[in-house]
C-alpha cells in the first residue's frame, strides 16, 4: 500500500538522546505532545523526528500510553506491509531454525526481533500469538497475512488477554484466527515430548523461556530424589525423571497444569517415577519439612506485578529461599528462578542470600543464568532481560 504522508511526533527539545543511542522508545513526557499530536488515534504510525526536525525514524505512536512511541524501523521512509513483517518473520524463523532445531520455539520476542509488543510462540503447525500494543493491534490483519505467507500454520491462536493491554487502551479476549484450537497440542523440548493447552494455558500455553535451564538441571539429576516445585506442566519435574531421577514430586496448584504434567509423564515412559501433588507451594514445602530432595526445583509465577508490590513481592522470593534450602541435601542442589521484570539481578541475588541465612544453609552459586535464547534481548532495552535463576550446591 502506498504510503499517505504519515503524521510527524516531534521530540522536545533535548529529548533525543535515548532515541539517538539506540532506544526503540520514546516516552510520552519526551514528546511534544500539542493538540494535534494528542488527537492523532492510538496505533497510528507516524514519522518521529528529532527536536531539529530530522527524521529518526517510523513508529507506532499511542498518545494515551506512557510507552507512546515505538520504533518499527529507523527507516522513515518505509512501508509496513505483508511484505515488510515477513521479512522480520523469515529472519525470527532461521534464526530460531538454526538455535533450537526443532520447531518448537518462541519465534518472535517483541522489540528484539523488530516487532513490538508482539510475542509469537510456535508449537510446529500453530501459533499462539500475544499483541500487547496499540500499534501492533491495528497492523494484527496485515501480520496474520505475513504468518499466512511465510509459515501457512494450521493454527493460529490470538492470546490476547494479557494486563499490559489494558495500559494501551485494549480490550483482553482469546480469539482463533485460524483452525481449531480446542485440543492440546504436542511439543518437543529438550528431546522429550510434553503437552500444552494453547487456549486455555496460561500466557501461551507453554514457558520455552526455561528451556536450555530446563536442560542444565536435568542433568545434574541422575539418580537423584527431585522435587520440582510450581512444576506447571511438567519441563523441569519430567525430563529430570527422563534424564534417570529416581524419584520426583512435582507440586502445582492448577489441576490443568498438573494433568499436563502427567500426560508428558506418560509420554516419555516415566509415569513410574513421577508424582504429583496439587497444593500450594509454601503449604507444600512447610508439610515435607525433614525430607530431604538432592534437587529442589522452584520457579514461580511472578511474585511482583507492579513496582507497588516490588518490597512485599521481593521478599516473597527470600521466604521461598527459606522453606526450600532446609528440603536441599548437603551437596545437593537448589534452583530458584525470577520471572518479575522489575526485581532486577542484584536485588533477587540478594534475596536468596538472606533465605538462605534464614534456614542457617550455606553454598556457592554455580550458575546465574536467564531467558533461553529464543528469547534474545534488545540492546537498547536491557530491563526486558526480564527472567533471572540462580543454580547453588548447598552445605
Amino acid at each position: 500500500m502506498a504510503h499517505k504522508k504519515l503524521p510527524t511526533v516531534l521530540l522536545r527539545a533535548g529529548e533525543d538522546r535515548r532515541v539517538r543511542a539506540g532506544s526503540p522508545w520514546a516516552f510520552s513526557n519526551e514528546i511534544l505532545m500539542d493538540a494535534e499530536t494528542k488527537a492523532l488515534p492510538p496505533g497510528s504510525l507516524a514519522t518521529l523526528r528529532a527536536p531539529g526536525g530530522e527524521a529518526l525514524g517510523l513508529i507506532t505512536f499511542n498518545p494515551h500510553s506512557l510507552i507512546a512511541g515505538r520504533l518499527l524501523s529507523s527507516n522513515p521512509e518505509a512501508t509496513v506491509d505483508a511484505l515488510f513483517l515477513g521479512r522480520r518473520l523469515a529472519q525470527a524463523t532461521a534464526l530460531r531454525d538454526r538455535l533450537i532445531g526443532v520447531p518448537f520455539y518462541r519465534l518472535i520476542h517483541a522489540e528484539a526481533d523488530g516487532l513490538p509488543g508482539v510475542i509469537i510462540d510456535r508449537f510446529g503447525e500453530a501459533l499462539v500469538v500475544q499483541v500487547n500494543t496499540a500499534g501492533m493491534e491495528k497492523l494484527t490483519p496485515v501480520l496474520l497475512e505475513a504468518l499466512e505467507a511465510e509459515l501457512s500454520p494450521k493454527t493460529i491462536v490470538l492470546k490476547n488477554d494479557s494486563p499490559v493491554r489494558e495500559l494501551e487502551g485494549l480490550k483482553r479476549d482469546v480469539t482463533v484466527a485460524k483452525g481449531d484450537a480446542s485440543g492440546t497440542v504436542e511439543l518437543i523440548e529438550n528431546g522429550a515430548r510434553f503437552v500444552a493447552d494453547l487456549s486455555g494455558g496460561q500466557k501461551t500455553g507453554w514457558f520455552y523461556d526455561q528451556r536450555d535451564n530446563r536442560r542444565f538441571m536435568a542433568g545434574l539429576a541422575n539418580d537423584a530424589r527431585v522435587l520440582d516445585v510450581y512444576s506447571y506442566s511438567g519441563g523441569f519435574g519430567v525430563l529430570a525423571a527422563r534424564q534417570g531421577a529416581k524419584s520426583v514430586i512435582c507440586v502445582d496448584r492448577s489441576q490443568p497444569a498438573l494433568n499436563a504434567a502427567k500426560a508428558a509423564a506418560d509420554l516419555n515412559g516415566v509415569d513410574k517415577i513421577v508424582s504429583f501433588e496439587k497444593s500450594e507451594a509454601f503449604d507444600a514445602m512447610e508439610k515435607l519439612a525433614g525430607q530431604r530432595f538432592d534437587v529442589v526445583i522452584c520457579d514461580p509465577p511472578a511474585f511482583v506485578k507492579s513496582r507497588k508490590d516490588l518490597k512485599t513481592g521481593a521478599q516473597g522470593y527470600r521466604k521461598l529461599v527459606r522453606l526450600a534450602a532446609p528440603l536441599v541435601e548437603r551437596g545437593g542442589f537448589l534452583f530458584v528462578a525470577s520471572c518479575s521484570h522489575l526485581v532486577d539481578p542484584p536485588l533477587f541475588a540478594e534475596q536468596v542470600r538472606r533465605g538462605l541465612r534464614d534456614a542457617s544453609r550455606g553454598g556457592r552459586i554455580l550458575l546465574s543464568s536467564g531467558a533461553a535464547l529464543d528469547h534474545p534481548v534488545h540492546p537498547g532495552l536491557p530491563e526486558t532481560a526480564y527472567l533471572k535463576a540462580l543454580t547453588l550446591q548447598l552445605d
